[in-house]
């Protein structure tokens, strides 16, 4: 039985759907040696490669899936790599052979809580489609003055730059003063959009944290920075809420209260360990950049060589000599007439006048 292309990837682990797409358009896709198209259907048995790699197709009754939620703190981008050296969330995943984490929705980098992954792409692909309505929850934290009329309009819908937002739910859960704290609910997930809806009304979000996606909760006990996998009525909980068919197995491991707390602690030693590691290397790397700072030459760091006429005079381009005279000693320039022309401690010699330019005229 013949599948798409890109649903085949996704289900594979190498990324999402919408991912596969775009590989597949940049020409990165081949099947059987050929260049791949939007569109283009496989079998288990062609070969597949994915810039120039062989990828193992892996068939939809062979797949365990896994969903691992995850405390994002705030300083974490959602990217693999970033060019800039900063932490991504990826960093502290479990590493896996086979298949690869892909992350469902992303949190920008002011942003903490709870942060979805899977390694069934088709699954993660539903689970952002607008078109399913997956709630979202946040807690966030206004500054400014919020009034009835500003939570009416944030229900009815706001106009932003890439069309009309609103929220599903709003409710205020406390605070003093010009910061307060609310709980709102999304079934979209655009860029920036709780803090974009909340800067229309004249307020800026100073702490916002997802703390719900669908029924899966942020776990309390979970530390930032920590992980914990789903159990399997909780993964099958988010595939029926996309249509695609329940899961029979799991990889998550039964524990008791013992097993739990155990796993806790090692939890949050390791993310202990990763913080001390992340600070000495952003240590390290600022020495390195202070050291390449002393290094380089004063003034605007880049030196001019010397004309001709200052490489020719004695001085330089100062008119001062190679070798520095000592402090005690007064520059010639700095004694008073009658001590130039006849010398200080002894007799000094009259400087001879400048010899008059000739008038004669060249040929």
């Amino acid at each position: 039985m013949s599948e798409k292309l890109q649903k085949v990837l996704a289900r594979s682990g190498i990324g999402s759907r919408r991912e596969m797409e775009t590989f597949i358009s940049s020409g990165r896709v081949t099947v059987d040696g050929k260049v791949a198209h939007l569109g283009d259907r496989v079998t288990a048995t062609q070969q597949v490669r994915v810039d120039g790699h062989v990828v193992k197709l892996a068939a939809e009754e062979e797949q365990v899936c896994r969903v691992i939620a995850y405390h994002k703190p705030e300083g974490e981008i959602c990217s693999r790599t970033d060019p800039d050296g900063r932490p991504t969330v990826f960093d502290r995943l479990p590493i896996m052979r086979g298949a690869r984490w892909i992350a469902i929705g992303r949190l920008d980098i002011n942003t903490s809580g709870l942060l979805l992954f899977t390694t069934d792409g088709e699954l993660a692909n539903r689970l952002m489609h607008p078109r399913f309505e997956v709630e979202r929850e946040y807690a966030v934290r206004v500054f400014g003055e919020v009034n009835d009329a500003i939570i009416q309009k944030l229900r009815t819908g706001v106009e932003l730059e890439d069309g009309k937002a609103s929220f599903k739910k709003i409710k205020a859960t406390g605070g003093e003063g010009i910061n307060r704290w609310f709980n709102v609910v999304l079934t979209e997930g655009r860029n920036r959009e709780v803090r974009r809806m909340w800067e229309s009304q004249g307020t800026v979000v100073n702490r916002l944290m997802r703390i719900r996606y669908g029924d899966i909760l942020l776990p309390k006990h979970l530390p930032a920075g920590g992980f914990t996998e789903c159990a399997l009525d909780e993964v099958n909980y988010l595939r029926k809420l996309v249509k695609l068919p329940l899961e029979t197995e799991t990889l998550a491991k039964a524990e008791d209260r013992d097993e739990r707390r155990r796993r806790l602690a090692s939890i949050k030693r390791a993310v202990r360990k990763h913080q001390v590691l992340q600070q000495t290397d952003e240590r390290s790397r600022a020495r390195a950049e202070q050291k390449a700072a002393k290094e380089q030459p004063a003034g605007s760091g880049s030196h001019k060589p010397a004309s001709r006429s200052e490489r020719a005079s004695p001085g330089g381009a100062n008119g001062q000599t190679r070798r520095d005279k000592p402090a005690s000693s007064r520059r010639q320039s700095d004694r008073p007439d009658a001590e130039r022309t006849s010398g200080g401690r002894g007799q000094g010699r009259a400087q001879k006048p400048a010899p008059k330019p000739s008038s004669r005229r060249r040929d």
